[in-house]
C-alpha cells in the first residue's frame, strides 16, 4: 500500500468531485473529543514524516470517514470493523478498488504506526484496474498550444508537455533551478522529496529567456502571479480545460495528460525507457512501464492477415489473366 502519488490517484479518479471534496473537507467531523484529538495527532505524524499536502488530506479524510461510521474509540476497532467499512464503501458507496486501497493505506498508516495497532495485516489490498493512460496526439498538442494565450500560460503548457514535470513541479519551479545554457533545470523537492534533473526544450529556451527578460515582477518562481507568489496548481488546471475547450478537444485533458504524452511520444521515438524513469522521476521502473502498452496508432499500422490473403488472391488472380 502506498501515497496517493504512488497508486496513481486524483481526486476525480476517486469517484470525488471536486466540489464534494471540498464540501466534506470543510464539513465538521461527527467525531467524538477523544477521536477529533487522535485524528490531530494522525495530522501532525503525517506532516512530520513529509507526506504531501494531497496525500495528507486524504489519509484524513478516510481516517475520520472510518471513524464516523465506527462510533467508538478508535483504539477499540477490530479487523472486522475495518472490512465492514471496506465492505460498505465497495457496495453501498459504488467505490473502485483505487479508492479503497488508498483507504487501507490511510488506515494502516492510522493503526500501525500512529497507535501501534496490528489491525490491517491480514486484510487483502483490492487491485486497482489497470487502465492506458490517455495522452494527446502531436497535432491535438498543436491545437491546445496554439488555444492558450502567449506568454506565460502557454509556456506553463509547453513546460508540462516538453519536460513531462507534475503540476505541482512546475508550479515551483524557480529561476536559479533553470541551467539555460546546458539546457537542464533541476526540479528540487519532487514525489518523496527527491531532487532530479530534467531536460529543456531549445524552443521553449528560446522563448522563457524572452519572457524572462520582459516579466515585470521579479518573482523567485518562473511562473507567477501578478503579486510575486507562485501560480496554483488549480489555476493551471483550469487554464488547460479552457484552452482544450478552445481547441475543440474532446478528450478529458488535464497537466497529466500532458506528462503522460511526453513519456508516450518519447518511447516511440525511440528513447531508453530507463532514461524516461529519471526524467519522469518513477522510483519503479514498473511505474514508467505502463507507456510501453501499444499504442492506438502503432496498432493502426498493423495489416488484418485477412487483408494480406485477400490481397494474395487478387495477385494470383491477376498472375492467370497475364499468363492467359
Amino acid at each position: 500500500m502506498g501515497t496517493i502519488e504512488e497508486l496513481g490517484t486524483t481526486i476525480g479518479e476517486l469517484g470525488t468531485t471536486n466540489s464534494e471534496f471540498e464540501k466534506r473537507k470543510t464539513a465538521k467531523p461527527e467525531l467524538s473529543e477523544e477521536n477529533q484529538a487522535i485524528v490531530k495527532k494522525f495530522r501532525q505524524e503525517l506532516l512530520v514524516a513529509g507526506y504531501s499536502q494531497k496525500t495528507l488530506t486524504m489519509y484524513e479524510l478516510y481516517v475520520e470517514m472510518f471513524l464516523q461510521f465506527f462510533k467508538k474509540p478508535a483504539k477499540e476497532a477490530q479487523r472486522e470493523d475495518i472490512i465492514s467499512f471496506m465492505a460498505e464503501m465497495k457496495e453501498k458507496r459504488q467505490t473502485s478498488n483505487s479508492t479503497i486501497a488508498l483507504a487501507l493505506s490511510a488506515l494502516k498508516y492510522f493503526y500501525h504506526t500512529l497507535l501501534h495497532l496490528k489491525i490491517i495485516e491480514e486484510i487483502k489490498t483490492p487491485k486497482k484496474a489497470k487502465k492506458l493512460p490517455i495522452t494527446l496526439t502531436k497535432e491535438e498538442l498543436k491545437l491546445l498550444f496554439k488555444a492558450t494565450k502567449a506568454g506565460r500560460n502557454r509556456l506553463i503548457l509547453e513546460f508540462l508537455y516538453s519536460t513531462g514535470c507534475r503540476v505541482s513541479e512546475a508550479s515551483k519551479l524557480k529561476t536559479e533551478d533553470l541551467e539555460l545554457e546546458e539546457g537542464i533545470a533541476r526540479v528540487k523537492g519532487g514525489k518523496g522529496n527527491k531532487d532530479r534533473i530534467i531536460i529543456l526544450s531549445k524552443q521553449w529556451i528560446s522563448e522563457i529567456k524572452k519572457y524572462l527578460k520582459k516579466k515585470k515582477n521579479k518573482s523567485a518562481f518562473v511562473f507567477s502571479k501578478k503579486n510575486a507568489t507562485p501560480i496554483s496548481t488549480d489555476t493551471i488546471e483550469r487554464m488547460i480545460k479552457e484552452s482544450a475547450a478552445k481547441a475543440k478537444i474532446t478528450k478529458d485533458i488535464t497537466p497529466h495528460k500532458l506528462r503522460h504524452s511526453f513519456a508516450t511520444h518519447l518511447l516511440e521515438s525511440g528513447e531508453n525507457i530507463r532514461k524516461i524513469q529519471e526524467l519522469l522521476g518513477h522510483s519503479n521502473l514498473s511505474t514508467t512501464q505502463i507507456y510501453t502498452q501499444v499504442t492506438t496508432d502503432e496498432l493502426k499500422k498493423v495489416v488484418s492477415p485477412f487483408d494480406t490473403m485477400q490481397k494474395k488472391k487478387i495477385i494470383e488472380k491477376e498472375a492467370i489473366k497475364e499468363q492467359s
